[in-house]
């Protein structure tokens, strides 16, 4: 956790990301070629949340631009759509006012079809439960028992 609160995700697994994971964290001190010593990892842990809690995640992200450390901010729902790399790359489409992720995978010669709107939940729920062959006189029993 950073030190405003938020979260960064890290997955410098191949030697080299780890390599520029560690200089760009200021870990200098810390091997590369022992990063499989599973014995080292509980301190290593605590150390690399240590050096996070240190600076908020916008100024991480500053630091980690443009490198090859398998760095990324987590967003949440509000932050992701408005993320450059989301908006580049059309992640996020508005349908009817509301933010959904935008059909995947994106193949250039087929692409895939804009997504219908998001149906309120239980909007339908009659109409489904009749497609799945319940009697009629018990979806009317979930109606008048506020179930649907």
């Amino acid at each position: 956790m950073c030190a405003d609160g938020k979260h960064v995700a890290v997955g410098a697994l191949e030697p080299a990301f780890y390599a520029e994971l560690l200089e760009r964290l200021g870990l200098r001190d810390v091997e590369a070629e022992t990063q499989m010593d599973r014995s080292r990892w509980p301190a290593l842990r605590e150390r690399f949340a240590a050096v996070f809690a240190q600076r908020t995640r916008e100024e991480w992200c500053a630091v980690f631009e443009g490198s090859d450390a398998c760095f990324a901010p987590v967003l949440d729902w509000d932050e992701a759509p408005l993320h450059p790399h989301n908006r580049a790359r059309g992640t996020f489409v508005k349908i009817d006012g509301i933010t959904q992720p935008a059909p995947a995978p994106r193949f250039s010669r087929t692409p895939a079809g804009r997504p219908a709107a998001a149906v309120p939940a239980g909007a339908n729920g009659a109409e489904i439960l009749r497609d799945w062959g319940l009697a009629e006189h018990a979806i009317t029993q979930l109606q008048r028992d506020g179930v649907l």
